[in-house]
């Protein structure tokens, strides 16, 4: 499939181009009207958030006006570094709500925790700011059609931090599977092969005094506080995070997407994992073989394949690459690493290209201010964020099934089995303010 085109995606029925191609500076009022910088919020300046940070108060045309955490240590931390770089100190504030009702805000990046990336989004999109929110973008499947129509609705864009999109080393990859190099591609494996620590068994206690644990529940089901369930380590509970799949695996599967060609959802899903090696609180797999197919497309298509392979307790490399995505063809095979370089077989398994490069932040955000100032394409919009996404949520509700799974596209529904279509919503605390409507 050829790179999805500004009229494709309006085709497809997705938002990029729907966003992208939004007029500049559309807040009334805001500050990238008035002298062409870009006012923004940062939401959760943790640990990729920090790193966001980093890259925005080197910017000339970008001011970083808001940052906010209900953990008091990391937001006063975060303000400090926005002031010594800058000289501007930023408002510190805990609660997202601060930053969305002011006008001035032009766009948000949300770097929280996965259950916050929807609704926090959702919120955003209708207060009139556009958003950066990082991988996965969403928690559930549902979260991620109800963030697609709220884009589209308020007329903002939505990137997604799956910044390998943006990497000139990985779009010439595609570029090369596009044309046909290789051949038709018609399956590829995805691995995520790294150690991860154990999080441990730990009973529940009192929040810190410096964490406002109920702003940082938010709409998810009221549970006690444990401390192996903040602060990086909620990605391995059901109600806060999407595991490792989510976490580092969804960078290799997009790749695996675009490198496909698929424009749609798996129509057929089955898994196998669990815990086969941690002993701790995580509820997630530690290992985990997930096998997606897709339907054929047109009266000469031919069915794909997307395989994923995951072991987190693993400090082994595969084809050359801690995590990667291998591409094969009817005339070739291609891998690429996560963030180094690829290389390119014909028959015989001859190498005929390669190339390196990097996966670098300021470069995805450059493409982000570039669609709000100039309608430019995202390079990851949030409707194709949203065909990665929906495979982690899929591969982890298919683990935790134990059953294969027949997936409908278009309704965005699991046909054959309730208790499993049940996982592509979620539980919320009943009555808060974030809940999407339409959840």
């Amino acid at each position: 499939m050829a790179r999805n085109t500004r009229r494709g995606f309006l085709r497809d029925g997705g938002l990029g181009l729907a966003a992208a191609t939004v007029l500049a500076n559309t807040n009334a009022g805001g500050a990238a009207s008035a002298n062409n910088r870009l006012v923004v919020g940062v939401m959760g300046p943790g640990g990729m958030g920090t790193h966001h940070l980093r890259a925005l108060v080197g910017r000339k045309d970008v001011e970083v006006a808001y940052v906010c955490d209900p953990d008091r240590n990391r937001m006063n931390a975060a303000a400090t570094l926005v002031h010594k770089a800058t000289g501007r100190a930023p408002q510190a504030v805990a609660d997202m709500r601060r930053i969305l009702d002011q006008k001035t805000v032009d766009a948000v990046f949300i770097a929280t925790p996965d259950h916050w990336h929807g609704p926090a989004t959702i919120l955003a999109c209708n207060a009139g700011k556009h958003v950066y929110v990082e991988k996965p973008c969403s928690h559930n499947i549902r979260e991620g059609r109800l963030m697609i129509e709220a884009g589209r609705r308020n007329k903002k864009v939505i990137q997604v931090g799956t910044q390998s999109r943006t990497a000139p080393f990985v779009r010439e990859a595609m570029a090369q599977l596009h044309k046909g190099a290789i051949g038709e591609v018609l399956v590829a494996r995805v691995w995520n092969s790294q150690l991860r620590g154990n999080i441990g068994h730990v009973k529940p206690s009192k929040p810190p005094e410096n964490l406002d644990y109920d702003l940082w529940l938010g709409p998810a089901p009221t549970v006690p506080y444990q401390s192996n369930c903040v602060h990086g380590r909620w990605r391995w509970w059901y109600n806060f995070g999407t595991g490792d799949m989510g976490n580092d695996g969804v960078h290799d599967l997009d790749v695996a997407v675009w490198g496909l060609g698929v424009r749609t959802h798996p129509s057929t899903v089955t898994a196998l994992g669990g815990k086969y090696f941690f002993d701790d609180d995580q509820q997630f797999p530690d290992t985990q073989t997930v096998i997606c197919e897709y339907a054929a497309e047109g009266e000469k298509g031919r069915k794909k394949q997307l395989i994923f392979e995951q072991r987190i307790w693993s400090p082994y490399v595969q084809e050359g690459h801690e995590n990667g995505a291998a591409f094969y063809g009817t005339r070739g095979m291609l891998i690429i690493g996560h963030t180094s370089s690829w290389q390119m077989f014909g028959p015989r398994n001859k190498l005929v290209k390669q190339m390196s490069g990097r996966v670098e932040v300021p470069g995805h955000h450059a493409n982000f201010f570039d669609a709000i100032r100039k309608g430019a394409e995202l390079n990851a919009d949030v409707s194709v964020g949203h065909l990665g996404a929906t495979i982690c949520h899929l591969g982890n509700i298919a683990t935790r099934m134990g059953r294969v799974l027949h997936f409908d596209p278009k309704t965005e529904q699991i046909t054959n089995d309730k208790q499993a279509n049940a996982l592509v919503r979620r539980r919320y605390r009943e009555g808060h303010w974030a809940v999407p409507e339409g959840a």
